[in-house]
């Protein structure tokens, strides 16, 4: 693999050939999160593909005339000319491979992947997580001295590096915002000695054997394993959604209603969560349009009649969305009457959608003990009903979910974890 400046851009990348090239920042914990995937795989493929890295931050002016925004960003040419997908921010090594495979000829192709030689790591404890519940329970293992690794499909953070600003997190005078609050706990863990696989293909999850494969060639074993994966929002479907979430999308009231001081904003939804978030979010927003696909609120009858009696809130049933953009400042919802089929337009200052949320759950072949809403169950230390496996955060069976809470169930599962182990 080798370093290049844009001066030597047209000869190492456009003269010829087939070559992968790597944007990268300094101070950027996606770029650290890659480097180990793309060094590894250039030992595989270099022989066939050429590998090089450009520091974006001196190399501004050849970013710019490329389109690279965002650091890293891997783009893929061949006899001269980009080819395949460009991948950006948390990369996975699965995709990396997919974009180089399409390089080679298949027998190449096989000739190369079968150099790739499964192994194990092993470590005390395994974070299934890195959300703050997981970076915390990180955190305290690692003062502890207790071996640890986190490991996350995504990077560390969880919902919070989502989040516009977080203004009730103990000890911050001044709102911070989520992305830096996520990046300083997961730089705090980092230091203290924590190993991070993150932006990683989870491909087996055995809790009976304390087992985690990633990336389908490196198993992790441990002696206790803690369960930190998560809620997922449930999606509307609506065009535009993913694309807007957390830039005028939101899906946590308690997090970003204070941000719509006098203004106007759109809910999604008709249960519980959205009939009492929707209260919520008119303490501060001067008008509060709910939009539900039913005839009437499914929520609790003494919620819905507060709703009801709420000036600032203006019901609108029988509507779905269909599209969501931004035009300007403003959020544009496009939803459909179910009974006429007419699709109506809706302006506002920001969306909050809540149809529900879902925990995490997908990689787990055995599954502890849930609750009725599919939550795990947990005592006060963390425990779940599966020997040496703990679970912290909002994949829990809870009443509150906030970061708060989860930096709690992580103290609580690490200190738990630290005695046993000691």
């Amino acid at each position: 693999m080798k370093e290049i400046s844009s001066a030597e851009f047209e000869n190492e990348v456009l003269s010829g050939g087939k070559v992968v090239v790597d944007f990268y920042s300094t101070e950027c914990p996606p770029c650290e999160a890659l480097a180990p995937k793309f060094d590894s795989l250039a030992g595989l493929y270099g022989s066939e593909i050429k590998f090089v890295k450009i520091f974006r931050q001196q190399n501004r002016e050849l970013a710019d005339r490329l389109g690279v925004k965002s650091s890293p960003t891997l783009l893929f040419f061949d006899k001269g000319q980009e080819t395949g997908e460009r991948l950006a921010g948390g990369i996975r090594r699965s995709d990396i491979i997919r974009e180089l495979d399409h390089l080679l000829p298949a027998d190449r192709v096989q000739e190369i992947k079968s150099q790739i030689h499964p192994f194990v790591s092993e470590y005390d404890v395994i974070i299934l997580g890195g959300g703050p519940g997981g970076l915390t329970a990180g955190l305290y293992l690692c003062q502890a001295k207790i071996n640890t690794v986190i490991v996350d499909v995504a990077l560390p953070g969880g919902h919070v590096s989502l989040t516009h600003e977080v203004s009730n997190y103990p000890g911050f005078i001044d709102p911070q915002a989520g992305y830096m609050l996520s990046h300083n706990m997961s730089e705090q863990t980092k230091m203290c000695g924590t190993t991070f696989k993150v932006a990683v293909d989870v491909t087996k999850v055995d809790l009976n054997k304390l087992e985690v494969e990633i990336d389908a060639f490196e198993t992790i074993r441990a002696k206790k394993i803690i369960l930190a994966t998560g809620t997922t929002p449930n999606l509307t479907g609506a065009a535009g959604e993913k694309e807007l979430k957390g830039k005028g999308i939101s899906y946590c009231a308690t997090c970003d209603a204070k941000y719509y001081n006098d203004k106007e904003v759109i809910v999604i939804g008709g249960g519980n969560s959205a009939v009492e978030e929707s209260e919520f979010i008119s303490r501060f927003a001067s008008k509060v349009t709910i939009i539900h696909q039913f005839d009437a609120f499914t929520a609790n009858k003494t919620a819905q009649a507060k709703l009801m009696a709420n000036p600032k809130i203006h019901p609108i049933f029988s509507h779905e969305p269909r599209s969501f953009r931004k035009e300007g400042d403003k959020m544009v919802a496009e939803v459909e009457d179910l009974k006429t089929k007419q699709v109506k337009t809706f302006s506002a200052d920001g969306i909050f959608i809540f149809i529900g949320m879902k925990p995490n759950l997908e990689l787990l072949r055995e599954k502890p003990v849930l609750d009725q809403w599919g939550y795990i169950k947990t005592d006060d230390e963390m425990r779940t009903s599966l020997p040496n496996v703990y679970a912290v955060g909002d994949v829990i069976s809870k009443k509150y979910r906030q970061i708060t809470t989860a930096v709690a169930d992580g103290t609580i599962a690490a200190i738990s974890i630290a005695k046993e182990l000691d």
